[in-house]
């Protein structure tokens, strides 16, 4: 083997590996994602529903879609503010009033077989200590939950899965997105950064490892 052709071949075998390893990444998940809406702006919120009390007039949101992390996920769709929503709610002495924006997504997003419902908006009146989990159970029953408190369906959509992996078109590592789906449900929620995969970086040597060989044999061959 000349040392042209044990160049070509080190350098298809790279290529391959890189190829592969974004491919096998390519992966999403399809959960419930939840939102603060600031200055007119969705914002992937900083803690769960289950956690977050909420203010007297604020405006957070919730959207089904695949994602592959906070970075990625889906924002409710179409206007939303709090004058509109709770218009007809009027205040109550030891109570807020918290406008929901339920987005259940797209048709590709949606599990198979299932239709999703169309985007509503409401506003829930609750206790004034009220998480926003105890303000969307009192208007989107039923909720439904996993053994490890993620929110999986709310108004009974999607009638079963929950935080379910799926093939997505990103190429991205999406190892940790189903712990982002589940920080957003009990916990706070950071953006993931990511870096090349242990596996990318182990074929990488390997094929370097092995281009070296090639080159040696190559030249200890030589007369």
């Amino acid at each position: 083997m000349n040392r042209r052709r044990t160049y070509a071949l080190v350098l298809s075998l790279l290529l391959l590996v890189i190829g592969g390893a974004g491919q096998a990444q390519a992966v999403g998940y399809r959960y419930w994602s939840f939102w603060d809406l600031t200055g007119g702006k969705w914002n992937y919120a900083t803690q769960g529903p289950s956690t977050a009390r909420p203010s007297d007039g604020d405006v957070q949101g919730f959207r089904f879609a695949v994602s592959a992390d906070s970075q990625d996920a889906s924002k409710p769709r179409g206007h939303a503010d709090f004058a509109s929503i709770c218009a007809k709610t009027p205040a109550q002495a030891g109570h807020k009033r918290l406008a929901l924006v339920i987005d259940s997504g797209t048709t590709a997003d949606a599990p198979g077989g299932e239709t999703p419902p169309a985007a509503r908006t409401v506003c829930a009146r609750v206790p004034a200590d009220a998480t926003t989990a105890e303000a969307l159970a009192t208007v989107a029953q039923p909720l439904r939950y996993d053994t490890n408190a993620l929110l999986c369906a709310i108004s009974g959509y999607p009638g079963k899965g929950c935080g379910d992996q799926v093939a997505t078109s990103h190429t991205a590592p999406a190892t940790t997105a189903k712990a982002d789906a589940k920080d957003n449900t009990d916990a706070t929620s950071e953006p993931t950064r990511h870096g090349p995969s242990l596996g990318l970086l182990a074929g990488v040597v390997a094929v370097a490892a092995l281009g070296g060989a090639a080159v040696w044999q190559t030249r200890r061959r030589r007369p």
